[in-house]
């Protein structure tokens, strides 16, 4: 491939003075600016254009972030010139216009400028516009007159529909910048209350103007919006944008500046719903991007900071554009501007990101890693359409299914017969776990869990005190086996001193994707298991007993019952597993945007799940709406939870009957594992559900509750609590001092 930086300047407009000459921002329609534009470009010298001509998708994936730092990062020196450029701008206008406030925006406001060349937008909120329609009466006249004024000034500048064009140049650096006159909704609020969004609409429909048509007006809350993220997330979108300008030289009829607008906002919506990890690889986010910008027909973007469902005409506007044609990508500062819709540019640029998708520079590692981002998210999903969001985004199909087996078929053999412990030891058995063997896996994101029974750890005391040994020798001899099998394994470092599960990702030139694995060394308490009764009862009071007389965290042993916790899952309907994935996903989604708080475990909300369907529908075919409804709504009241089960265990044995009731009189919520008496996955304060619970309160008003012609759709009638004699037991103790 060669050196790829060869002869690639990092001044790309070295040579300008730091006067004013006429321009046009970059991707406007054919005119005045874009011509200009195109001179401009055509008379740069030629280490100017010489980036442009080479191709980003021939770029390794491994030098991306060096090609960023040597080719499209601006200088910051230059930036800080252009600054004080534009401020002179600034100073040299407001003492000639009653302007008391501007804003920066386009490229240059967002803070996600190219190198070289980029658009910029300065705002002037005119005092004397009390009202948009001032904006449309009025706009034209101040304009005409910032043109004159320029002009005494020996100050050039091009008039292009409703802005004025100056180019602001400095060594290393070009603005095409605009100068608006606007109306300012905002006036002295830092956030807009509904009302800005509600007389945006009245006045739109006045004057029938085109969605968007006031969007700049908005420009303080969208430099705000970008201002908070990180500088690698910037410099991602610069990489894109520079993708994006490659393909533009391609295209007879140059895309609508909105397009460049909309990849930065997919861009940020990627890397948020990927994560939000500050020092992520550039390459994964790169294939992300790509991978959404491969299915405009399925986008739908957007967010909920500056405006919110909760207003009736906000949330209007926000539901008919959601109900829209793909791909719908709103600007998160005015929701009747969908950035997204021009689907023409669409189809081209589907086929440029599928060709430096598959690239074999992008395509360096096998398989080639990308973050787990739909295009579409949940919260905009209708009630009818929730069952296909689940097979489309959620449901594993047939070759996630074979994948999982394949890598299980090489690290269970491996433990079983490859593994080379001492005399002591044998391998009893080894169980599959986790969501896959309850046939409840996420389409990504879920991992395989095998627990490996071993005839040394024949006690919860030895379990206690061996499994990180054993956690450190299944790594040591895994290792050695990779190496001979040429496979690719990558383990997780363990937050914990004595470590009870070994983290890894699995890779082999068999997967088409890499595998993530949990291996987990237990005891047999159970031994085997028929029909789902062990042979063992004893198995829960040695537990309990142990409990009583050491300081053992509730649920350390619960390992050892992963069978029962699998079939007690596996048994369910189809369709209540469906609903269990559309669960998980709500809750994943709310993880990864609360780091690092401490959420529920997961478990607890399936728990909770399986609870809603019995006690409220109790059949194979229910509305997957109102199963989702009654869930939220368990977790909104989180704090009368108490619900258990006694498929596993019961009150008739008299310890178990003592052990239980102190059990379900403890602090709400009380959630007991159906497979272990001992975990308490509610937790009473232990985790934050007052969280959970606020985000399943602004869920209510999601559309996936709303049903046309027929209201909200309501949760099944569930009670909160069980009780002893609510599950059939002879008993009827007291709970919070009211028998039951």
């Amino acid at each position: 491939m060669g050196n790829w930086l060869t002869g690639w300047s990092s001044d790309r407009s070295s040579g300008y003075s730091s006067d004013w000459s006429p321009g046009g921002s970059s991707g406007v329609p054919s005119g005045p600016v874009h011509k200009l534009e195109k001179s401009i470009q055509a008379n740069l010298p030629p280490n100017e254009n010489c980036l442009q001509q080479i191709a980003v998708s021939l770029v390794p994936s491994q030098k991306l972030e060096e090609y960023i730092q040597a080719n499209l990062k601006p200088n910051r020196k230059s930036l800080k010139q252009i600054d004080q450029a534009v401020d002179a701008i600034w100073d040299l206008l407001r003492s000639q216009i009653p302007v008391k406030e501007v804003a920066k925006g386009g490229s240059y406001g967002r803070e996600t400028a190219l190198r070289g060349c980029s658009d910029g937008t300065l705002v002037l909120f005119i005092d004397c516009f009390q009202q948009f329609q001032d904006q449309i009466k009025y706009q034209d006249t101040f304009l005409d007159f910032i043109e004159l004024w320029l002009k005494i000034h020996e100050k050039k500048s091009v008039k292009h529909e409703h802005a004025l064009v100056v180019q602001v140049s400095v060594p290393g650096q070009r603005i095409l910048l605009q100068l608006l006159p606007v109306f300012n909704p905002l006036r002295s609020s830092e956030n807009p209350s509904s009302c800005v969004y509600v007389d945006l609409k009245k006045s739109m429909d006045k004057v029938r103007a085109s969605p968007g048509e006031f969007s700049d007006c908005f420009t303080t809350l969208q430099q705000r919006f970008f201002k908070k993220y990180p500088r690698r997330l910037k410099d991602l979108i610069l990489l894109v944008k520079h993708w994006y300008e490659q393909c533009q030289e391609k295209w007879k009829t140059p895309p609508p500046q909105s397009l460049l607008y909309a990849l930065e906002l997919l861009t940020v919506y990627a890397w948020e719903q990927g994560g939000q990890a500050e020092d992520f690889d550039m390459a994964q986010g790169v294939r992300t991007v790509l991978r959404l910008i491969r299915r405009p027909t399925e986008l739908c973007v957007y967010w909920t900071v500056n405006y919110n469902f909760e207003d009736e005409t906000v949330r209007n506007i926000l539901l008919h554009q959601l109900r829209s044609q793909r791909p719908v990508i709103l600007d998160p500062t005015d929701p009747t501007n969908n950035v997204g819709k021009d689907d023409r540019f669409w189809e081209l640029l589907t086929e440029e990101a599928g060709a430096w998708l598959y690239s074999p520079s992008l395509n360096t590692e096998s398989p080639a890693p990308y973050w787990d981002v739909l295009p579409m998210p949940l919260f905009i999903t209708p009630s009818h359409l929730l069952d296909k969001f689940i097979k489309d985004f959620l449901q594993p199909n047939d070759i996630f299914q074979k994948q999982i087996n394949k890598a299980v078929d090489i690290i269970c053999p491996f433990l079983k017969n490859d593994c080379t412990w001492n005399s002591d030891t044998k391998v009893l058995k080894t169980v599959k776990g986790g969501s896959t063997a309850k046939g409840t896996a996420l389409k990504r994101g879920s991992d395989a869990d095998i627990v490996v029974f071993l005839s040394s750890l024949d006690s919860y005391d030895s379990l206690k005190t061996n499994r990180s040994q054993f956690v450190q020798e299944i790594q040591k001899q895994l290792e050695a086996f990779v190496q001979a099998q040429e496979l690719e394994v990558t383990f997780e470092n363990s937050k914990w001193k004595a470590p009870r599960v070994l983290s890894f990702t699995l890779k082999s030139k068999t997967l088409n994707e890499s595998v993530e694995f949990d291996v987990l060394p237990a005891y047999d308490a159970l031994g085997q298991l028929r029909s789902d009764f062990t042979l063992r009862p004893e198995a829960y009071q040695e537990l309990i007993e142990l409990c009583a007389s050491q300081d053992i965290k509730e649920g350390e042993f619960s390992i050892c019952f992963t069978e029962l916790q699998r079939n007690f899952i596996r048994t369910r309907p189809t369709k209540v597993k469906s609903l269990l994935r559309l669960i998980k996903h709500w809750y994943k989604q709310y993880e990864r945007k609360m780091k690092p708080k401490s959420l529920p475990p997961k478990y607890a909300l399936e728990l909770l799940t399986v609870y809603a369907w019995e006690q409220g529908s109790g059949t194979d075919d229910f509305d997957i709406a109102e199963g989702f409804r009654t869930v939220l709504d368990l977790v909104i009241k989180y704090r009368q939870l108490c619900i258990f089960w006694t498929v596993n265990y019961n009150f008739e044995e008299e310890y178990m009957q003592k052990f239980l009731l102190t059990q379900i009189q403890k602090k709400r919520p009380v959630i007991l594992d159906p497979a272990d008496p001992t975990g308490d996955v509610g937790g009473g304060d232990r985790w934050h559900w007052h969280l959970l619970a606020e985000e399943a309160k602004e869920w209510l008003s999601s559309p996936c509750f709303q049903v046309k012609q027929k209201g909200l759709v309501q949760p099944w009638k569930v009670p909160v609590m069980q009780t002893p004699g609510s599950c059939g037991g002879q008993i009827y103790p007291t709970v919070g001092g009211v028998t039951k």
